[in-house]
Formats: C-alpha cells, structure tokens, sequence
C-alpha cells in the first residue's frame, strides 16, 4: 500500500483545489427571455414561459375532455383554439373547435 511520506501543506492543498483547470467554466450564453424578462439559457425555453404554456394547454385540454366527455386521447382531427372576440375562418371548416371567454395571451399567435 502506498502512504505519504510527508504531510501535504496547507497552501499546495489550496493551490490544487483552486486550479483553473478543476473549476466550473463561466457560462456567456445566458440572456434575458425577450418575452418575461428572466434569465436563461440562450438555446433553451424559458422556465417561467414554459410553466404559462403547460397551464393555458392544461386548461385548453380540460375544456376538450369537458366537451367530448371522456378522457382526452390524440385528436384524429385538428383542434383550433378562439378567445373571446374571434371567429373561425373558412380555414378552419372540419376542425375541432375549443373556444374559451379568456383575452388570447400575448405569446400564444392565432396562426
């Protein structure tokens, strides 16, 4: 078994804990999110947009399973989503449409 002949000091103990090459790089790609503000990843969706989003489409889900009363699979049609003051379009014919009493939020586009 290999042992130590002399006790390590103090400052070389330090000098190998702090050497550049065993810290945490610094990262320069973190930008604010252009839609709240935050901070994050420039390649990757925001955290606090991505909770908004996963909420509005729980509720736009929910409106679905309330309309075809049962529990919500893949459509086999395409699902188009009014807000409060809008119309379907001729577009829009066959579709399934939800339509919600809510203002349409800012990130959400109609098309």
């Amino acid at each position: 078994m290999a042992a130590p002949k002399k006790r390590r000091t103090i400052e070389v103990n330090r000098c190998r804990r702090r050497n550049p090459a065993n810290l945490i790089p610094i990262k320069t790609n973190i930008v604010p999110c252009p839609e709240c503000g935050h901070l994050k990843l420039k390649h990757v969706l925001c955290g606090f947009c991505y909770e908004r989003v996963r909420r509005e489409t729980a509720l736009i889900r929910g409106q679905i399973q309330a309309m075809e009363e049962k529990p919500f699979n893949s459509p086999h049609v395409e699902t188009v989503v009014l807000y409060e003051n809008e119309k379907p379009s001729e577009v829009d014919e066959g579709k399934r449409i939800v339509e919600t009493k809510r203002k349409r939020p800012s990130w959400f586009t109609q098309y």
